[in-house]
């Protein structure tokens, strides 16, 4: 999954779950699920493609393990019980990065350290803009129908949420005149 499947069915998930809360502020959130929905690429592309490439040469590693999400999880939970809830939105959206990467395929990687303390080397060689472009490419072609279905499905899903923000702002200020 890339850049629009992980942001936009994250989204989803989390405006299917926030309609049935008794709280409707969905869009105070998406900040915090559109960054937790992307941090483990964030933290771990730059970390293991180009800081540590010869080394680890993996773009998952630390942020998508399990461990990584239980901790940020408890930190998110410490800082909900003093009425903060932003960390624990990022810690759920990560949380679901996981699940959208398909990491149960990779127990080496989720279950870090217990399986050995050292990651899988990715399949795909050469620099981190070639890696990108390959990704890029994979996602946006169609005979790669996994990743291209995500991407299409993430961004019908941004763009209906968006529409319907609009559609709401619009009803607002009708109904204020």
């Amino acid at each position: 999954m890339f850049f629009f499947g992980h942001i936009g069915i994250t989204l989803g998930i989390f405006y299917f779950l926030k309609r049935f809360s008794s709280k409707n502020d969905f869009g105070a959130s998406v900040p915090y699920i559109v960054l937790g929905s992307l941090l483990p690429d964030i933290i771990d592309k730059p970390l293991g493609r180009i800081i540590f490439a010869e080394a680890i040469g993996s773009g998952r590693i630390y942020a998508h393990t399990l461990l990584f999400a239980t901790l940020l999880a408890l930190v998110g939970y410490h800082f909900y019980c003093q009425g903060k809830t932003e960390l624990l939105i990022v810690a759920a959206a990560s949380f679901c990065h996981l699940l959208e990467d398909n990491m149960w395929n990779s127990l080496e990687v989720l279950l870090w350290p217990l399986m050995g303390w050292g990651f899988p080397r990715d399949t795909i060689s050469g620099s981190f803009i070639e890696y990108l472009m390959f990704i890029f490419t994979r996602s946006y072609t169609v005979a790669f129908t996994e990743v291209f279905i995500s991407e299409i499905i993430g961004l019908f899903i941004i763009i209906s949420l968006t529409g319907k923000y609009i559609q709401l702002k619009k009803e607002h200020s009708l109904a204020k005149q």
